[in-house]
């Protein structure tokens, strides 16, 4: 049966819009996107043929400021995904209180088989023809799945270069030397990490005494796994698309890490003495104290939530957890940290980076993430409080105060006419 993301949302948001005593009219807005545009995207590939890609750029709210999300190059992207992923930045920015509704783009497309010359054709292509709908006081895209900063660096140039003149507040997560922010490439990691500490400190667990293991080794999981090796947890085990690896005395993040960051290279490759080799499946069922899922949507469902041995969960990805999981998981006394709070690092560190564009300014990187770690514990103590009142999840609570925000926002600036 196929799996429907945006009915993950639809869900999450009657049951919090119930428990905050919403009648139908005060949230009937919020369950469906604003704006939604497809594209076909023609590129002259280096064989001088032509291949056209399907794009999508979706705006969920704009209720709250300008819509906020990623650009995704994924071979499995589809419209419901890219609904459910603009849905989540809008409850993600207002979990986190900063002045943004939910976007997102995607194309479908598995860059690995691309050449530079041919993604960057994509991209500027992709962009001219969102270009309508995106700007710095519209919609702010930012890197996501097989994205990164390069890609956002021609996103930049080509939406400059439409009008004339430099804008570096189009999209956030560029390079550094086109007025992207310190810190932001580690951001959503850092934000992992974070609530990973949180999380732990509210359960009496000791960092030191922990072990973890972490789905997807991408930006996301690399961060989350080599800092919180920085903290002292035991990362015991780690997967990519290609598997996984598992070493009960801990893995060299460190090392893995710089080995993934050659282009190309996958776990497949990495050996490491005293390591074996495991499944996703097994991954996620390891034995651990804190298991991030930071790959894709759906990957803890019925199916395994059974089987999931980790005390907590702190989800790295957007929506690696179905419905029908969150129950199984709440029954057998798994603590989940959602991901509109654990992986919010990014668009937090991304607002500072809009931030610094607008006002001309550069902070330093200590500054940025002393501010996003100010920023994380705010939101996060804000959601367990409301949580523990309401005798709900962390993922509830985070719902609870989210939608609160957005629905608020909406009742102040009306329907217009």
């Amino acid at each position: 049966m196929s799996y429907n993301p945006y009915d993950n949302v639809l869900a999450t948001v009657e049951k919090a819009a119930e428990l905050l005593g919403y009648a139908p009219e005060d949230y009937e807005a919020v369950k469906y996107p604003e704006r939604e545009l497809s594209v076909s995207v023609p590129v002259r590939m280096d064989d001088g043929g032509v291949r056209v890609f399907q794009g999508f750029r979706i705006q969920h709210s704009t209720v709250r400021g300008p819509a906020k999300g990623g650009i995704r190059y994924h071979q499995n992207v589809n419209k419901d995904e890219v609904k459910a992923l603009a849905a989540w930045m809008t409850f993600k920015c207002a979990v986190v209180d900063i002045p943004y509704g939910g976007g997102k783009g995607g194309i479908v497309v598995d860059p690995s088989t691309l050449s530079i010359a041919e993604l960057q054709r994509l991209t500027r292509r992709f962009t001219t023809m969102i270009a309508p709908i995106i700007g710095p006081d519209r919609d702010i895209p930012a890197p996501d799945v097989g994205t990164n900063a390069e890609v956002m660096g021609w996103v930049m140039d080509t939406y400059s270069m439409l009008n004339g003149h430099a804008i570096p507040a189009v999209v956030t997560g560029k390079p550094l030397q086109l007025g992207g922010s310190q810190g932001r490439g580690e951001a959503t990691g850092r934000g992992v990490m974070l609530n990973t500490l949180y999380i732990c400190e509210k359960l009496g667990i000791a960092i030191q005494n922990a072990t973890v293991a972490v789905q997807g080794m991408g930006n996301v999981g690399s961060v989350s796994a080599r800092l919180l090796y920085e903290q002292g947890a035991k990362v015991v085990a780690v997967s990519d698309v290609s598997g996984g690896i598992y070493k009960a005395e801990g893995l060299n993040i460190p090392a893995i890490c710089q080995y993934l960051s050659k282009r190309g290279n996958l776990l497949s490759g990495y050996e490491e003495a005293g390591m074996t080799r495991i499944n996703n499946e097994e991954l996620l069922t390891s034995d651990v104290t804190v298991l991030i899922p930071a790959a894709l949507e759906n990957q803890i469902d019925a199916q395994n939530a059974g089987r999931i041995r980790a005390k907590v969960i702190v989800e790295g990805a957007n929506g690696p957890t179905t419905i029908e999981a969150d129950d199984i998981l709440e029954k057998n006394g798994v603590v989940l940290v959602p991901d509109i709070l654990a992986n919010a690092g990014g668009v937090v560190v991304s607002y500072f980076e809009w931030v610094q564009n607008l006002q001309a300014l550069e902070w330093e990187e200590q500054d940025v993430n002393d501010k996003l770690a100010k920023n994380m514990r705010k939101a996060f103590d804000s959601v367990y409080a409301i949580a523990e009142k309401k005798k709900t999840t962390l993922r509830m609570g985070a719902y609870l105060i989210a939608l609160k925000r957005v629905v608020e926002a909406t009742q102040f600036r009306g329907i217009w006419p």
